[in-house]
């Protein structure tokens, strides 16, 4: 069967500093996060990439990664823009930041056709996820009325940066199945773990061994048709001052979930996350990939 690999890429990066953060070279010899995702993908089975950028970045993406994809699978591009907006919308005019993940996965709606996986341009989520995704989508599932997706769920203990606060989606499961997820924002690594700090000052301990999304689903086609009426909705609901409301992936799989519109199989993986969220990142990112390529786990040049 045929299934896709979809790579959000078209994020600003505005915590990295300056420079294209899903571009940063990390690898021995120069390979970027993508290439090691990409890599772990088609080992899995995957056998399609799809590219979600920036119109602005198409020629330095396509020399960065894109043109030598292009040479190992068959790829596609899909264009995140602001101004691409359904029938009589518009945006506001002082809007500079992009509509969020649900956007950006419509914008691939065109060039897919098959089951598909999601994932952050500039998310390490290691090889068992993969194979995991990759085997839910092409299998059958029930049809008992419900769309069936799947998503990883990584330990939150394994996504933490060093460097600074994350924001993670917190997964209620029940019976394997995701009940709910909760966007939590300002969680920092400490001593003994983790914790959501408040506005207030507060401080909220988290268990290191929940379940959070890292943005890695498993999706189908129908989901784009699902996609595109509720970003429609979306739009309908923004108001004047509403220039940095997002369309999020999480909050509408949420609202699906609780409609009973959408069973979603929660997919375990074990592996260790990292990515490159902070300019201080990039040098324990470049470390991992040192050692896991000492290691075995891949080859010294990923496609040479």
């Amino acid at each position: 069967k045929k299934t896709a690999l979809v790579i959000m890429a078209a994020g600003i990066g505005s915590r990295f500093g300056k420079g294209i953060k899903q571009l940063a070279p990390v690898g021995p010899k120069g390979e970027i996060i993508m290439d090691y995702s990409i890599h772990d993908a088609l080992e899995a089975g995957f056998n399609k990439v799809v590219f979600i950028i920036r119109k602005d970045l198409e020629d330095e993406f396509k020399r960065v990664i894109g043109d030598r994809i292009s040479k190992i699978t068959e790829v596609a591009y899909a264009f995140q823009e602001i101004d691409d907006l359904p029938g009589d919308f518009r945006k506001l005019a002082d809007r500079t930041k992009p509509w969020g993940t649900g956007h950006a996965v419509l914008a691939a709606k065109k060039v897919l056709s098959e089951p598909f996986a999601v994932i952050n341009a500039d998310d390490y989520y290691g090889k068992e996820a993969y194979v995991k995704v990759h085997d839910y989508l092409v299998q059958d599932h029930p049809q008992d009325g419900p769309m069936h997706i799947c998503m990883a769920g990584f330990r939150l203990g394994n996504t933490l940066s060093d460097n600074g606060s994350v924001t993670r989606g917190v997964c209620h499961i029940e019976d394997g199945k995701l009940v709910g997820v909760t966007e939590t924002h300002n969680i920092f690594k400490t001593a003994d773990g983790a914790e959501t700090r408040n506005d207030d000052g507060t401080a909220e301990a988290l268990d290191t061994k929940s379940l959070v999304s890292m943005n890695m689903w498993g999706l189908t086609p129908e989901f784009m048709e699902i996609l595109e009426k509720g970003f429609i909705e979306f739009l309908g609901g923004i108001k004047e001052g509403d220039i940095k409301k997002e369309y999020l992936l999480p909050e509408l799989i949420d609202q699906l979930i609780h409609s009973g519109k959408a069973a979603v199989d929660v997919l375990e993986t074990k592996d260790e996350w990292f990515g490159v969220t902070y300019q201080e990142d990039k040098a324990s990112v470049q470390a991992a990939f040192k050692k896991l390529t000492d290691d075995g786990v891949y080859p010294e040049g990923l496609y040479q």
